[in-house]
């Protein structure tokens, strides 16, 4: 599969702009720590002319434009400001934008929320219900403070209405030649990654819409959605899809075409659960994508279940326990937008099986540098 060479993210940036001259869509696989934020940031710099932008774009640094007011002295009206200055709110007055944003933030969330264009700030309620049976109460709880997760789901649904606007011509929108989505989630399981990539290739895919999209991202899973989801403009070659990586050469960057079948998706899987553990961040959603990384090899060496791909220790000599744990662990309810982090004795347990399984394997040792022997299986 043939490589082409970048000296810097910007020289990136523009062969990106050059292939969508002709393209409409640019899928970018690449793992955490690559670039991809800052290559998304040189893609809307080179768009930047005076006070002229040509890219609406979603990235680490959007968040950056709403900021919280948790009323410290009252502690009783907080609200998220928004940054009135700033494009991407060139249509918030005149275009009813809480009528855009809550049938996307239903998809998602249980709460509710109110844009102030006077104060140019959010605030936010939930219905809550108290007692049971007839003695059952419901009220609105106002100027609440949503979680973390919450928050950025709808900044997320924000984002999607105001392309859902630019895709429609408004007025305020119209300077958008280029939408550029990073990671719009950074944790998302099987479920909510399909659910999520669905949604926004199906909004991209509005016939007549004369706007190019570049999506970069991280999540195999989500990657793999949107591509087949694209699949006609790729087979029209109207999409590309590449694999980023860093060149050897000091700062230099290479993309590959990953072609009808991307070949990557279950090794970078298997990278980032590395690295994830290397760093001891681990959430309880890894331990689905260890799930479907051993599943994928077992199928290749035509086992027919997961469990033949783990290492049997003496004490377990069925392979039981750790398989057992494997079933549980993969199957919680756990959050998409707030992970939760592992017990450290589950962690215990995921480093045994990950490593055992990179030792078992002939993966590329390059992409597990300094793999540490495995340990004894923690006690219970």
């Amino acid at each position: 599969m043939s490589a082409t060479p970048f000296v810097d993210l910007e020289a990136l940036a523009v062969h990106l702009r050059q292939e969508l001259a002709a393209k409409k869509f640019i899928l970018l696989y690449a793992y955490n720590g690559t670039g991809k934020t800052r290559l998304s940031a040189a893609f809307k710099d080179l768009g930047r002319n005076g006070d002229e932008r040509d890219t609406l774009y979603f990235n680490a640094f959007t968040e950056d434009l709403f900021t919280w007011d948790n009323d410290l002295e009252n502690d009783r009206e907080r609200a998220l400001k928004i940054n009135k200055d700033s494009r991407f709110f060139a249509g918030l007055v005149e275009l009813e934008m809480d009528n855009r944003i809550r049938p996307l933030l239903s998809r998602y969330a249980d709460f509710d929320f109110r844009i102030d264009t006077v104060e140019w700030k959010v605030s936010f309620s939930r219905i809550v219900t108290s007692g049971e049976g007839e003695d059952a109460k419901t009220e609105t709880v106002d100027d609440i403070k949503v979680s973390r997760g919450e928050e950025s789901i709808f900044i997320w649904c924000f984002f999607l209405a105001i392309v859902q606007l630019a895709m429609d011509g408004a007025e305020a929108y119209k300077w958008v030649k280029y939408i550029y989505i990073d990671d719009p989630v950074s944790s998302l399981d099987e479920h909510n990654a399909i659910t999520v990539a669905n949604h926004l290739a199906q909004l991209l895919k509005k016939p007549g819409s004369p706007l190019k999209a570049v999506i970069s991202t991280h999540h195999t899973l989500f990657f793999n959605v949107l591509y087949n989801e694209i699949r006609e403009e790729s087979r029209n070659k109207k999409a590309l899809q590449y694999f980023l990586s860093r060149d050897k050469q000091p700062g230099g960057y290479v993309i590959r075409e990953t072609g009808e079948t991307p070949f990557f998706h279950h090794v970078a899987a298997l990278a980032e659960l590395y690295e994830a553990e290397r760093s001891g961040r681990l959430f309880t959603h890894h331990f689905n994508m260890l799930r479907t990384v051993l599943e994928k090899t077992a199928s290749f060496h035509g086992y027919r279940h997961f469990a033949a791909c783990i290492k049997q220790d003496a004490n377990d000599e069925e392979g039981l326990l750790h398989q057992r744990l494997v079933n549980i662990l993969s199957h919680g309810g756990y959050s998409l937008y707030e992970p939760q982090e592992m017990l450290e004795e589950n962690k215990n347990y995921f480093r045994k099986i990950l490593h055992d399984f990179i030792n078992r394997y002939p993966f590329n040792p390059a992409l597990f540098p300094s793999a540490p022997v495995t340990q004894e299986t923690p006690a219970a």
